[in-house]
């Protein structure tokens, strides 16, 4: 396995911030609307996934782009879909009504291996980074720890 006997530390999540592009971070009101959701998609030219925040900026679920397309296209999905569920999609009006709560997420402070781990662990491509007051400070990607992995590492690996 590549790597697997270097084990020099990949440092801090902060560490990796540093060399990462500055990017929008695709976040979302609670309150935000299917149309406001649906813009927020379409202007997130690197992330599948929306952050939403509460009035104070606080961060309190993720919005998949996976769940907004069985909102919206419901009508598409095959018949044997669970009727409950389906209604529940439709009659969902706002970021808050769709979001999974409770994911994972990361701490700036954090080491890199750790949310690596983690991320691996819940087979999850990408996570919000968070100040210390639950506000998103930046957001993840899996290909983002792959460059920085090979920037530490060196490009033989």
């Amino acid at each position: 396995m590549a790597g697997a006997k270097d084990k020099r530390s990949l440092g801090k999540i902060a560490d990796l911030l540093e060399q990462l592009k500055q990017r929008k971070i695709p976040v979302v009101p609670q309150k935000a609307s299917v149309s406001e959701i649906i813009d927020a998609f379409a202007a997130s030219d690197h992330s599948r996934i929306l952050y939403v925040v509460d009035d104070e900026s606080r961060f309190t679920g993720i919005l998949s782009l996976g769940n907004m397309i069985r909102h919206v296209f419901f009508h598409y999905h095959d018949p044997s879909i669970d009727t409950k569920s389906v209604i529940s999609m439709v009659v969902s009006e706002t970021a808050a009504d769709f979001m999974q709560r409770d994911p994972i997420f990361a701490i700036h402070s954090e080491n890199v291996e750790d949310v690596l781990q983690r991320m691996i662990d819940h087979n999850v491509k990408e996570i919000p980074i968070l100040d210390d007051e639950k506000r998103v400070v930046a957001d993840l990607t899996i290909v983002d720890l792959l460059k920085y992995y090979k920037s530490v590492k060196g490009p033989d690996l």
